[in-house]
């Protein structure tokens, strides 16, 4: 079956989430003030990242809603038992500086613009649909997708197969004519293909190490590949 779909994951993706992640949260501690818990800007930067990782986690895996992993996020970053008001408050300014910082990686309006020609799109996403919503919505870019599958809200998150075969019920595709692009070989890629889709890893960072994965380090090299069709043959490294 030729590819009739593209999936998309949006997270360090299409949006460059790191780089909006860093930088409204620098903004943000040198106005709210420096917590005493950390000797630098940059560990505290790298201890807001991993908070953030292990409590999305909690998010998608059912062990909290989307308000308590933003208070458990700002309660153990500054080490301190705030109530869920403080806590919210603290998260909200944050978050002006952090969607203020937000963009599209260059190369993603080319690529779209390209594809839409011959592919039609959708979002499969391990978060929370009014959250991505409002964030493809800020970016200008939500109407360029049919239709938005979130783990939040479906129960289940990749790398899981139902997770995949949700969106691709929401397409009416069967899995072989969707590929999915997302920047985590095992959550994305490798879930993708065990599920029966045809999996693409977007490794940015040149990163590498993983023959068994279909991968490109760039969207500009998407569209060629997508047109090669033919199931990508044996995984290669495009790049």
């Amino acid at each position: 079956m030729p590819i009739r779909a593209v999936l998309w994951d949006i997270d360090d993706t299409i949006f460059d989430y790191a780089g909006a992640a860093r930088t409204g949260m620098r903004q943000h501690l040198e106005r709210e003030g420096f917590p005493g818990t950390y000797v630098s800007m940059e560990g505290a930067l790298d201890a807001w990242t991993e908070l953030s990782v292990r409590h999305w986690e909690r998010l998608a895996a059912g062990e909290t809603d989307f308000a308590g992993q933003r208070r458990d996020r700002v309660r153990e970053f500054l080490s301190r038992d705030l109530r869920d008001a403080e806590a919210d408050e603290w998260f909200d300014r944050h978050a002006a500086h952090y969607e203020a910082a937000w963009a599209l990686f260059p190369d993603v309006l080319p690529v779209l613009d390209l594809l839409s020609r011959d592919y039609r799109h959708g979002i499969l996403s391990n978060a929370n649909t009014d959250h991505q919503h409002h964030k493809l919505t800020a970016l200008g870019v939500r109407d360029r997708f049919e239709v938005m599958v979130c783990a939040v809200e479906l129960g289940i998150s990749k790398p899981e197969a139902g997770a995949f075969h949700a969106a691709c019920e929401a397409l009416a595709l069967d899995p072989r004519e969707v590929a999915y692009v997302g920047n985590e070989p095992d959550i994305d890629a490798s879930g993708a293909v065990a599920a029966g889709l045809t999996g693409i890893w977007l490794d940015r960072l040149g990163t590498g190490g993983r023959p068994d994965l279909v991968t490109i380090t760039g969207l500009d090299q998407l569209p060629g590949l997508l047109a090669g069709d033919t199931r990508f043959g044996a995984p290669e490294t495009f790049g």
